[in-house]
């Protein structure tokens, strides 16, 4: 595939020191009313980063110090484009959580909670592949 048409994106994987995970509702598609890390699209000039810092502000009002790459994948926009989703482990450092930009909710969840609620394609997997909950 040509590098037009993959679309640099970034998430978090927002863990507290209890550990649960932040998730966002996602409001819109793709998999609009599943549960999802905080993620978005690279704004030009970007680094992947700071578009992690961007996205979960704009999604969930927690401002995140970001850490090492947990895993990257590839997932169809549907128009001929694909994401390339490089997701981080993060921590939150300030902010108050609250659901915004196209976020339809946004809480925390304990790893139990997790089999309970619809996820996005995967990510129950990744998360325990990468350690960040039991498997």
């Amino acid at each position: 595939m040509e590098d037009s048409a993959v679309v640099l994106a970034a998430g978090a994987v927002v863990t507290d020191d209890t550990g649960r995970v932040l998730l966002v509702l996602r409001g819109r598609d793709p998999e609009r009313g599943r549960w999802s890390v905080p993620a978005g699209k690279s704004e030009p000039g970007e680094s992947l980063r700071e578009t992690v810092v961007r996205e979960v502000r704009e999604e969930t009002g927690l401002d995140v110090e970001v850490g090492a790459e947990l895993w990257s994948l590839r997932l169809p926009a549907g128009d001929g484009r694909e994401f390339e989703v490089h997701d981080f482990a993060a921590h939150v450092v300030g902010g108050r959580l609250a659901a915004g930009d196209d976020a339809a909710d946004v809480r925390w969840f304990t790893p139990a909670e997790l089999d309970g609620v619809p996820l996005t394609a995967d990510l129950l997997g990744y998360l325990r592949r990468a350690g960040v909950v039991p498997g």
